[in-house]
This record gives structure tokens, sequence and C-alpha cells, in this order.
């Protein structure tokens, strides 16, 4: 199912936010700034270890389909706030089974389960993953700049785009099966891709918690930056992917996706989405949910 209609869809033109060179926009815990033909989307929400209720997760699919669709953008660096990348769907606002009037579109407004979790998810993630969907698309280079943890939906946003670069105290982690979840925001995609299908295995089943050099050997990221120099580097080698062959960028990029059967991208991305959603209804999520808040080891039934 689509997200409901957003203004940034409805044409070709960007707002003024995005026009020109320095210019800067934000959203209450999305920022966008733009240098050039370079635009940086920052995920700004570090009380929440820049994690994603629907409103953030709308803001940034916003943010995400104006920098792709600007043609004077040409690269994208995506990232987050205060030494931590995205942490993937809040879970205290899943808790809390989010605000009502978010969920409106979703069901009759009589209706409104008290069993599960999956609704609390769901536009999250509808949100998210029509976001990943248009990196892919984007003829352009999305890049992202991990400074610090990235964890379940942060992870799986990470691995959507073309390059991944990491200063060297990034964290990498599955962790959705730390509350009983299965996976979702493309993580289950790309990882067979990126790393094979038996290290993918490994990281699901397992969990190793990565530093920077684990994910550059296993093949997650590309580049590994001291800490000191991380933002130069990020810097320089965006400025270079702007000042670079943008069509032919395009170009190959498409066929490389081509490739790699990223056309299937948008199906797996639904099957993630529905999945998710009914496990989220199961009891083993609600001990999981439980068990996360309360700092214990949780106690999955063995259904």
């Amino acid at each position: 199912m689509p997200p409901p209609p957003d203004p940034a869809d409805s044409g070709a033109s960007v707002p003024p936010d995005l026009a020109g060179r320095g210019a800067s926009a934000s959203a209450p815990h999305i920022r966008v700034a733009r240098e050039g033909g370079v635009a940086t989307i920052t995920i700004d929400r570090p009380e929440r270890f820049n994690s994603m209720d629907v409103e953030t997760a709308k803001d940034f699919r916003r943010a995400g389909l104006q920098c792709a669709r600007d043609e004077g953008v040409r690269c994208v660096v995506v990232r987050g706030s205060s030494g931590i990348f995205c942490s993937g769907a809040d879970l205290k606002y899943v808790r809390a089974r989010g605000e009502s009037a978010d969920f409106a579109y979703l069901q009759p407004e009589a209706a409104d389960p008290e069993g599960g979790f999956g609704r609390s998810f769901k536009e999250i993630l509808e949100y998210l993953h029509s976001t990943i969907s248009e990196i892919k698309r984007a003829p352009k280079p999305f890049v992202a700049a991990v400074d610090g943890v990235a964890a379940a939906g942060g992870f799986g946003i990470a691995m959507a785009c073309d390059l991944v670069l990491a200063s060297e105290r990034a964290v990498f982690e599955w962790a959705y099966h730390k509350t009983g979840l299965t996976g979702a925001e493309s993580s289950t995609f790309f990882l067979p891709r990126l790393i094979g299908l038996r290290k993918a295995m490994e990281l699901v089943l397992l969990n190793p918690r990565l530093t920077a050099r684990d994910a550059l050997e296993m093949g997650l990221v590309n580049r590994v930056f001291p800490d000191g120099e991380f933002e130069e580097r990020v810097a320089e080698i965006a400025g270079a992917l702007a000042a670079g062959p943008t069509r032919a960028y395009a170009v190959a990029k498409s066929l490389i996706n081509q490739a790699a059967s990223v056309d299937r991208l948008d199906y797996h991305l639904d099957e993630e989405l529905q999945a998710l959603a009914r496990i989220a209804d199961e009891p083993n999520f609600a001990e999981g949910l439980d068990a996360f808040f309360e700092r214990r080891p949780p106690s999955f039934d063995e259904r």
C-alpha cells in the first residue's frame, strides 16, 4: 500500500528551499542543506537515537524525493546528528501505539485494535520504504555517511544507499531479533546481494555487532575514515561525485541495479512491511518490546 499523497509528489518542481547554493531547509527532525551540487539530509532526533516516528519518516521521505528529483542536486549525502546515524522505527512511539491521527487512513475510524503493534509500524515503514525505493531509482549517487550507530532500520537505510562511508566509531547492527521482529527497510533484500547468502544468514541469526572495520571487511561499507578526518573526506567524495558526469553515473547505476535485480525491490519492500506488521501483532514482539524497555533479556515462546 503506498503512503497517502504528499505535497512533494505533486510535480517535478522543487520548492525554493532546495533551489540555490548554500540553501537549507528543515522540518522538526529532518534537516536539508545544499552546497553547490551536494545536498545533505540529516536525521536530527538525538533524544530518540535518531529513530523515526511517523512525522519524522514523512519528512525524511519528502526530503529524499525533493533531493532525488532536483536536477541541480548531483549527489545526496544521508547522515545522522550527534554521533548517531539512525536506529530505525521509534520503539517508544510504537509501544504507545502512535498517534491515532497519524493512522487514520489505514483503517475505519471506528476500528482501533488494542491487540498488537502492527498498525504502529505500518505507516512508518511505508514512508521509509517509499524513500528507499526513490533512493535506488534516483539518477544520481546517494551516499550514506555513517558516524556512530546504524541499527535495524538505520542499518537498512545505509545499505540501500549507493555508497557507504563510515567513521572509525561507526557500528552496524541488524538488531531486529532483539524484539522478535523479522527485518525491514530493505535489509533482507540487500544483505544477500552485498555479502552473500551465508554471511547474510549469520548477521540475521547471530546478530554480531559490527565495527566499521568489520563492515568494511565484509563488504557492507566502501571506505572507513578516522573520526577526525571523517567530515572532510565525506565532503571531498561527495564534491567529486557532484562534479562528475551525472548522466553517465545515472545510466551506470541503472544498469548495475538491473543486473542485481533491484527492479524487484518494491515487491520485496512490500513483503517486508507485511511480514513485520504481522509479526508485530504476535505475543513475542510484545514480550520483546517490554524486555527492551525493562533492560532485560526477552523470554520468547517456542512457537
